[in-house]
């Protein structure tokens, strides 16, 4: 049944990465009551019928879909070429070059799809970014190396120190060849560049793709001038002992390009890219400088050095990734709170649709019976779109299109609700 708007709202734990929300916000970006308001009674009798419309700036999405597409083809066309040049200098050997390489890389992977199981992201924009970090970034690298490789030398200049380039120019130019899709990302496809979460997933990914790939080559070099002692010794080293330095200097830009994404404008934005960048930078040069210098002591020293510093990193990079996964989930059941304050939503569905419990039982409950998993789905993935349209509609971000974007989705979410209660008020009886 349905009954009025509840007469003092519930108020919800607010997120530690989340901006504040106040209620001056709050009353600034108020949501619209619906004209029948959902009983807090459990999920039981009359079903309100609300068809959802055209999803606003649905004909956008594709052509930002199929330039996704495109780009996702033309860097894997760009893998296959690299992959073909690999073969010509290595021979049969890439095999077992990129199977080696691949260890670490199915490791981040498998971590980084944990931590965005929350709100998935597009896998098209997950597969952009490995395959950038994998193959343009690379090859952007190269270039930029090369063209000041060449103005330094008609300049007159002596070719440049090892430990110059290691120190400074490697940490400025891969960083910002890799960092700069995210970007891109944040301004073509916002609505899928949510917080500080999904821009530790996208960058990690992108860092992932470029160490892959600079793993074959290092890998690849030390079978060519050593024995397998020495590839199996560069492998320790680089795959198992130190494999997530990439993915930390990445994350670093896209943690900042994500708490700006939630509330600034675009312009803030790519402001807000340049001191993770920054961040990013020094990590790489203080990793390339420790290691330079430990390595000029003895090469016990230097591997000490290194297990140490890439333990400090990959701890504070894993627990980064785990507090952003539980923060994400508390700024989707305040923002979900909202509704609930206003009759979209029960407090019941909010817990639900908040919680990985809630969502499991629900999703177990709704698969008993017919298309109503699918249905139960459809109900969470919305929610999390809510969550995040209703805190650009707070920050004032998005105007009446926001707006458009919000009904929308109420209504999207509300529809899925009649579809699942008519199936199981059908079994029922």
């Amino acid at each position: 049944m349905y009954g009025q708007p509840p007469m003092q709202g519930r108020v919800y734990e607010q997120a530690r990465f989340a901006p504040t929300v106040t209620q001056e916000m709050r009353v600034r970006a108020r949501v619209q009551a619906p004209q029948q308001v959902v009983s807090e009674t459990p999920w039981t009798g009359a079903v309100r019928q609300s068809q959802p419309e055209e999803e606003p700036g649905s004909t956008a999405n594709i052509v930002r879909l199929v330039i996704a597409i495109l780009a996702v083809v033309g860097l894997f066309v760009g893998l296959l070429l690299l992959a073909l040049l690999g073969g010509l200098s290595f021979g049969l050997r890439l095999f077992a070059l990129v199977a080696l390489s691949a260890v670490p890389l199915i490791a981040i992977v498998a971590y980084v799809l944990w931590l965005d199981r929350w709100k998935p992201q597009p896998k098209i924009i997950l597969g952009l970014c490995l395959l950038w970090g994998a193959v343009a970034a690379v090859i952007l690298t190269l270039f930029v190396s090369l063209v000041s490789q060449v103005a330094l030398y008609f300049a007159g200049v002596g070719a440049m120190p090892d430990a110059v380039g290691a120190v400074i120019q490697a940490p400025i130019v891969e960083e910002t060849t890799k960092t700069v899709l995210l970007v891109v990302i944040v301004l073509a496809a916002r609505r899928h560049f949510e917080g500080p979460l999904d821009g530790l997933v996208y960058g990690a990914l992108i860092g992932a793709g470029f160490a892959f790939t600079e793993n074959v080559l290092y890998l690849g070099g030390a079978w060519e001038q050593g024995d397998g002692m020495d590839l199996l010794w560069t492998f320790i080293l680089r795959c198992l002992f130190s494999p997530l330095l990439h993915t930390v200097f990445c994350t670093c830009a896209g943690v900042t390009i994500g708490l700006a994404a939630r509330k600034w404008q675009w312009w803030a934005i790519i402001l807000m890219w340049l001191p993770g960048l920054l961040v990013g930078m020094i990590l790489h040069a203080i990793w390339n400088g420790t290691m330079t210098g430990l390595g000029q002591i003895n090469e016990v020293v230097s591997i000490i050095g290194l297990i140490v510093l890439s333990f400090i990193f990959t701890t504070l990079w894993v627990v980064l990734g785990i507090v952003l996964r539980r923060s994400e989930r508390l700024h989707t059941q305040n923002m979900l709170g909202d509704y609930a304050n206003t009759g979209w939503l029960t407090y019941s569905e909010v817990d639900m649709l908040a919680t990985w419990k809630g969502r499991k039982f629900g999703k177990r409950w709704a698969d008993s019976f017919p298309g109503g998993k699918e249905e139960m789905r459809t109900m969470i993935r919305t929610s999390g779109d809510l969550s995040t349209t209703r805190m650009r509609l707070l920050a004032g971000v998005g105007g009446q299109k926001e707006r458009d974007i919000e009904s929308f989705q109420l209504k999207k979410f509300s529809s899925a609700r009649d579809r699942l209660l008519a199936a199981s008020n059908s079994v029922v009886r």
